[in-house]
């Protein structure tokens, strides 16, 4: 007889910025969910997979829990909190530090909730000494009662075979939910929607990014010989005065995020990429719920 099959669902949560999406893109060794070192950088729920011998793994990467200051800032809390109580194992990710903040003490009550098994994540442990490492991680330990606590690095892979191996211990015998080619549930163009805004959100001011959103407005095979793809993309902005900066002087802001925006577009699609920007102003889009609904923020999900 083989091994035994396992299969689950795994929410990867925690405040902005710690490291959710590097570490998903680590795990599953494909860069799917946008990074940035701007807090709230992901928005939707993403799913992706991870498959070897042992089974299947199911990631659902959500936006960082925070304090809502406008309806897609309480649509993205929705969606974290939600998640947690969908699946067979919850990662709580935090930094190295003895601190616990009120941010993270909301997580703490939002989990004693959650009937899946918690494993701390404590992430960039490559910006600590190791010998703080244990301070940091008594801090945390009578938090809440953790199935796990395991210490990694998103960034440099230390610990994440570990983690992934934790995580199977966890699993039952289960389904193949999706084929060992599948990698994502997401749409090629929502992929390439947010790999525009990360450049963006890398590139730009810090008090623009978090108005922004891009939309695609057309995306199709390029008349030819040689295989490419013509993509025509908005960014949308909240103020004329951003959409200036958007654009910087002589258009070179504008075409800074295109030209690094195509690299990885043409990355993930495997194909030349002929890209096109644009910029539109959509004022208080944030707060506008046909406009939210319109960009893929559905609240009914």
């Amino acid at each position: 007889m083989g091994e035994v099959f396992k299969s689950g669902f795994v929410t990867l949560i925690g405040r902005p910025n710690v490291g959710k999406s590097t570490l998903m893109n680590r795990m599953i060794g494909q860069k799917i969910a946008i990074t940035s070192n701007k807090p709230q950088t992901t928005r939707t729920r993403i799913q992706t997979v991870y498959h070897d011998e042992r089974g299947q793994i199911v990631f659902l990467d959500t936006p960082g829990i925070h304090k809502a200051k406008n309806k897609l800032g309480q649509y993205m809390v929705n969606t974290a909190e939600k998640t947690f109580q969908e699946v067979d194992l919850v990662l709580w990710l935090v930094e190295p530090t003895a601190f616990i903040g009120k941010g993270e003490r909301h997580i703490a009550e939002a989990l004693q909730r959650s009937k899946a098994p918690v494993i701390l994540v404590m992430n960039k442990i490559d910006t600590v000494k190791k010998a703080e490492l244990l301070e940091y991680i008594n801090a945390y330990k009578d938090v809440l009662d953790f199935a796990e606590i395991i210490p990694v690095s998103a960034r440099s892979g230390d610990g994440v075979d570990d983690l992934i191996g934790t995580m199977f211990q966890y699993m039952e015998e289960g389904p193949q939910y999706y084929d060992e080619d599948t990698v994502t549930d997401q749409p090629e163009r929502q992929i390439v929607a947010e790999l525009i805004r990360e450049k963006a959100l890398r590139l730009l001011s810090d008090e623009i990014p978090h108005g922004i959103a891009v939309s695609i407005e057309q995306m199709r095979d390029h008349p030819g010989r040689r295989p490419m793809v013509d993509i025509d993309a908005t960014i949308i902005c909240e103020k004329d005065s951003h959409k200036g900066i958007i654009i910087g002087k002589q258009g070179n802001m504008l075409k800074r995020i295109g030209i690094s925006a195509r690299k990885d577009i043409e990355d993930f699609l495997q194909v030349s990429v002929n890209l096109k920007l644009w910029v539109k102003v959509k004022k208080d889009w944030r707060d506008s719920d046909f406009l939210l609904k319109n960009f893929g923020f559905d609240k009914t999900e």
